[in-house]
């Protein structure tokens, strides 16, 4: 179904695809008959892992994030490979992030992360009853985080 002010793509046009995304500008037709530009993100997809140990702390990665110049304490998370269902990356990037596999692992939401200007949704799952794998599968080579855990009441 239409939304009441849909737009109406007149022109698209590819700027940049690289590793992960691709940015294109379209010119739309908006209600009223206007033409305007549109500068958008496409993006595959993620996963994001809410990690809760039996004693009820959280598993956090901290990561260092380059556009911030900074670090950051996350939930474990990876984009989608294609073809690949969100709950296999998701346990796949719980293994990769953080060493530990999940014995209970589920899909809890997806949600859109900029729709104003990008198509990124991420599907979040919580996962329980973890367990540190003896040899887990190894994060990518350009990754590099550390494992923190906090209490749920901190």
């Amino acid at each position: 179904m239409k939304h009441q002010y849909y737009e109406k793509t007149v022109n698209s046009k590819e700027i940049f695809a690289g590793k992960i995304i691709k940015l294109q500008v379209d010119q739309v037709e908006v209600p009223g008959g206007n033409i305007h530009s549109r500068e958008i993100i496409k993006h595959p997809g993620a996963v994001a892992v809410l990690a809760i140990t039996d004693d009820d702390k959280i598993i956090l990665v901290d990561q260092f994030r380059k556009p911030l110049e900074r670090g950051l304490l996350e939930v474990p998370a990876g984009k989608l490979e294609q073809g690949e269902e969100p709950i296999v990356t998701a346990a796949r990037e719980l293994e990769e992030e953080t060493g530990m596999v999940a014995g209970e692992i589920s899909f809890l939401y997806a949600f859109y992360t900029s729709p104003g200007f990008a198509d990124e949704i991420i599907h979040l799952f919580i996962a329980k009853n973890l367990v540190t794998k003896e040899n887990p599968a190894s994060a990518d080579e350009d990754e590099f985080v550390d494992v923190v855990t906090i209490s749920l009441s901190d």
